[in-house]
C-alpha cells in the first residue's frame, strides 16, 4: 500500500494546512498600533493645521471620513464583507475619555486657549502703551505751554521713543557757548520753563550730551566725548542746585557725534545733532514700552 494517504474521491495528495497563518493577523495588529503612536505623537503638538492634515490623511488612507476611520481585514487576508470597528480620530488624540483624569481632553482646543490668553496680554499691553503715551504727551503739552510763555519753544523739540519722552534742547550759541560747558542765561530759561512739568512726576531722569560731527579742535576738553559729558553734567548740576530735583532721580551721559538725528551729510546735521537730551524715563514694562514709539505715530 502506498504510504500516501488518498481522497475517496480521487487520487490527489490532502493540502498542508498553513502554519503560517497566524503571521497575517499579527501583521495587521502591529499595523494598527503603529497607527495608534502616529496618532498619540500627533496629539503630544497643538499645531491645528497639523492636526487637521493627519486627521484628513489617515482618513484618505483607511477610505473613511476625516472623522471615522474604518481599518483591519479578516485573519485569512481576504475580505468576507465584515470589518473592524471604526476608529474615531478625535478620541484617539485626545478629545474622548480615553485620556487619563485631568488630562487636556482637546488639543485644539488648548491651542485655542493658548491663543486666547496671548491675544488678552496683547491686548493689554496696547492698552498699557496708549495710556502711557496719553500721560507723556500730556507731560509734553504742559511743557510747551511753559516755553511759549516765555518764548522759548524754538530752542526745545519734543519726541516719543522706546525710552519715555525725549526733550532735545538744541545746545546753540545762546544755551551753549563754542568748546564750553556753562548754562549761558538763555538756557538756564529753557531748564526752568521745564522744571514744573519734571518735578511733577516722579520719573526717573536720563539727561544726555552730544555734539555734531564737525571735528573742531577744543581747548578746554581733550575730546567731544568730555565736552559732551560735561555739557550733561552742567544741566544735572543746574536742575540739582537751582531748580531742587531729586538728585536719584537723574543720570548723565556724553555720546560725542556717537548718536546723531541727521545724517553728516544732511543740512540740518551741524544744528541739529548738537544737544542735550532730557528723556522722562517711562516705568512702563519692556514690552510696553516697545510699543511707545508705534503708539505715538498712530495717534
Amino acid at each position: 500500500m502506498s504510504s500516501k494517504r488518498k481522497h475517496r474521491g480521487g487520487g490527489h495528495d490532502e493540502e498542508h494546512e498553513n502554519a503560517e497563518r497566524w503571521l497575517v493577523t499579527y501583521a495587521d495588529m502591529l499595523t494598527l498600533l503603529m497607527v495608534l503612536f502616529i496618532v498619540m505623537f500627533a496629539m503630544s503638538t497643538v499645531d491645528a493645521n497639523k492636526f487637521s492634515q493627519l486627521k484628513e490623511s489617515l482618513a484618505g488612507a483607511f477610505g473613511g471620513t476625516p472623522s471615522l476611520v474604518s481599518g483591519g481585514s479578516n485573519a485569512g487576508g481576504g475580505t468576507d464583507g465584515a470589518s473592524a470597528a471604526p476608529m474615531d480620530i478625535a478620541g484617539a488624540t485626545g478629545g474622548g475619555s480615553g485620556v487619563p483624569e485631568g488630562g487636556t481632553n482637546n488639543a485644539v482646543e488648548d491651542l485655542e486657549a493658548v491663543q486666547k490668553a496671548d491675544r488678552a496680554k496683547a491686548s493689554r499691553t496696547q492698552n498699557a502703551a496708549k495710556a502711557e503715551v496719553d500721560r507723556l504727551e500730556k507731560l509734553r503739552d504742559q511743557m510747551i505751554k511753559a516755553l511759549k510763555e516765555g518764548h522759548l519753544e524754538g530752542q526745545v523739540q519734543f519726541a516719543i521713543d522706546q525710552r519715555g519722552l525725549v526733550v532735545r534742547v538744541l545746545t546753540s550759541g545762546v544755551v551753549f557757548g563754542g568748546d564750553s560747558a556753562a548754562l549761558r542765561p538763555e538756557g538756564q530759561r529753557i531748564l526752568r520753563a521745564l522744571v514744573p512739568a519734571l518735578d511733577s512726576v516722579p520719573n526717573a531722569l536720563e539727561i544726555s550730551g552730544h555734539t555734531n560731527q564737525l571735528k573742531v579742535a577744543t581747548r578746554n576738553y581733550p575730546s567731544s566725548w568730555e565736552l559732551s559729558t560735561a555739557r550733561a553734567s552742567s544741566v544735572v548740576r543746574y536742575l540739582l542746585q537751582f531748580r531742587g530735583l531729586n538728585a536719584n532721580r537723574m543720570t548723565a551721559a556724553g555720546y560725542a557725534d556717537q548718536r546723531p538725528l541727521y545724517s553728516p551729510a544732511d543740512p540740518r546735521a551741524v544744528t541739529m545733532n548738537r544737544r542735550v537730551e532730557v528723556v522722562v524715563l517711562s516705568n512702563e514694562t519692556a514690552e510696553v514700552k516697545a510699543l511707545l514709539p508705534t503708539v505715538a505715530r498712530g495717534k
